[in-house]
């Protein structure tokens, strides 16, 4: 077997080790827009509906 050996369960993230995803998540609390693809879409697709159907 070859590869690289890997503990489960245990991963590094550089971002979280240098703070950006903390970073990123107290500014998507404090504007109110998210910072991830999904959360985005989410947010986005919300709007229209509630634009369309005014609920």
């Amino acid at each position: 077997m070859s590869g690289k050996l890997r503990i489960p369960g245990v991963s590094f993230s550089w971002k979280r080790a240098l703070g950006i995803s903390a970073l990123k998540n107290k500014i998507a609390r404090k504007t109110g827009i998210p910072t991830t693809k999904d959360g985005l879409t989410r947010k986005i697709g919300n709007s229209i509906l509630k634009g369309l159907f005014g609920k």
